[in-house]
């Protein structure tokens, strides 16, 4: 059986969000999080949202990967704060 290697695209569709490049983008840029805040608490998510990102990450399989990729994402403005 083919299983499709996990992406930022495919983590996007199955958290039910626009997954073009653009949409990914605005996304990201409007939903910048908090240093303390952990991905699956961040308070845009709905619960299947949330369930799903925190069972990704506590499976730490390639999904995991695509979390994190998204969790660091979501933390750019907190890891370079503007001066």
């Amino acid at each position: 059986m083919f299983e499709q290697q996990p992406t930022l695209e495919l983590l996007f569709q199955q958290l039910g969000l626009p997954a073009e490049a653009g949409a990914i983008e605005d996304f990201v840029n409007s939903h910048q999080l908090a240093q303390d805040v952990e991905l699956a608490n961040a308070v845009f998510w709905n619960a299947p949202q949330r369930e799903f990102l925190q069972h990704r990450c506590d499976q730490d399989d390639e999904w995991a990967i695509v979390v994190d990729e998204l969790n660091e994402l979501l933390h750019t403005d907190a890891q370079h704060p503007m001066s």
